[in-house]
């Protein structure tokens, strides 16, 4: 059974549908490569949620772990190779918030199972991972 629907729009624009949930998001092909760059682009999407899957990951540790991670976020650049146009790099920097104190060893566990997130396994070897994390 599907759990995922997407649909052309036209103009190099996708809409996909979590179908269990009924919630939408629009892709558009970036302006680098023949689109409007004015939604999220598919390799956008990818780079997105390498950085969610690793702070769910995370989030799961930490419940675990009774630690308390609200407001960890993350910035995301992406680096592309032209020939094969392809996610070359994707730079993820995390940021826990200054009130979050957390002892040595609660950051090696976050930090470890960051690097265990289904998404980071699933991509090719060949798509570099640069995490930073500050906290």
């Amino acid at each position: 059974m599907a759990q995922i629907k997407v649909k052309y729009l036209g103009e190099l624009r996708t809409e996909a549908e979590h179908l269990k949930s009924q919630k939408k998001f629009i892709t558009d092909a970036p302006t680098d490569n023949n689109g409007k760059g004015e939604a999220f682009s598919p390799t956008d999407t990818v780079c997105a949620a390498l950085a969610s899957c690793m702070i769910t990951i995370m989030g799961i540790v930490a419940q675990r772990e009774n630690i308390d991670i609200k407001g960890l976020s993350a910035d995301i650049t992406k680096l592309m190779s032209q020939s094969p146009r392809k996610i070359a790099e994707i730079q993820i920097n995390f940021t826990m918030p200054s009130e979050v104190k957390l002892t040595d060893k609660q950051k090696e566990v976050l930090k470890r199972s960051a690097h265990t997130c289904p998404v980071a396994l699933s991509l090719d070897p060949s798509v570099k991972q640069t995490v930073t994390f500050n906290f």
